[in-house]
């Protein structure tokens, strides 16, 4: 599956001490998440510095880069449909006993 994903970054908001220097050049360690779904602005893409383990068991505040959208996929847009078809004595799909 592939994606074109479009999407921008405030560059203000880029912690300097998280910069890598490696052997080709400096790096910056992002988090890359894709929602299922839209903002009001057709956005489906998160953007945040990465956190290290230790920031994450001690809950530091992910800073947020920027969004972006998805522009172009190869994947099929249709669902697979499937069909439940209950036996009697059993549950149906809508009464599983589940609160939701």
């Amino acid at each position: 599956m592939a994606k074109i994903i479009s999407a921008s970054i405030d560059l203000t908001k880029i912690d300097k001490s998280k910069i890598i220097d490696g052997k080709k050049g400096k790096y910056y360690n992002l988090d890359i998440a894709v929602n299922d779904d839209k903002d009001q602005y057709g956005n489906d893409v998160s953007i945040s510095t990465s956190l290290t383990k230790e920031e994450r068991t001690s809950k530091v505040k992910r800073t947020y880069l920027g969004n972006g959208k998805i522009v172009w996929t190869n994947e099929s847009t249709t669902a697979p449909t499937t069909t439940v078809t209950p036996t009697s004595g059993s549950p149906s799909p809508q009464d599983d006993g589940l609160p939701f």
